[in-house]
């Protein structure tokens, strides 16, 4: 008797479990959609993360925020936040400063130019998430959303914003 391609049997053989199977679906997932914001980014000459830190960063504007505190947020973790930094002030887009109170800690905020920057990319960057989700309807999205909540609960820090489903 011949199996047929999605049978559990087939998928026993092509994976260890059914959550190595998801897990790796999720990274397929993942790496198929990041394509679709890498271009938006390259294009302009900006990562992702770049990207997001200095959304970050126009969340909490006029104020200041600490390198720490910015690293917290981050929807991924930046290994060298120094480097990352360095590059957006290189640009002119944010500026670093340390309070005159505590010369150890360094602030940061979004210039002008990060604000305006920002402001250019908003359509273009509404257009590649419907471009990436948009053939989900608003119902699958939700769901979807509340289905990695679920997933990377146990995992996410004490404190993060990411432990409920609608991070800030």
């Amino acid at each position: 008797m011949a199996r047929s391609p999605g049978s559990a049997e087939t998928r026993r053989r092509k994976f260890d479990s059914l959550a190595q199977e998801t897990y790796l679906s999720l990274w397929r997932t993942y790496d198929r959609l990041k394509a679709v914001e890498d271009e938006l980014f390259e294009a302009q000459g900006l990562s992702a993360q770049q990207y997001n830190t200095l959304r970050l960063l126009e969340a909490v504007t006029p104020e200041a925020i600490t390198v720490q505190k910015l690293a917290d947020k981050l929807i991924s973790r930046a290994p060298d936040m120094t480097r990352l930094l360095d590059r957006l002030e290189t640009r002119g887009w944010i500026a670093r400063v340390r309070p005159p109170e505590n010369r150890r800690i360094v602030q940061v905020t979004l210039t002008d130019a990060g604000h305006a920057l920002l402001t250019e990319l908003t359509q273009a960057v509404q257009r590649c998430h419907e471009k990436q989700l948009g053939h989900l309807t608003v119902a699958q999205q939700k769901q979807l959303n509340q289905l990695l909540a679920a997933a990377r609960a146990p995992h996410e820090p004490a404190g993060s914003p990411w432990k409920s489903e609608s991070p800030s």
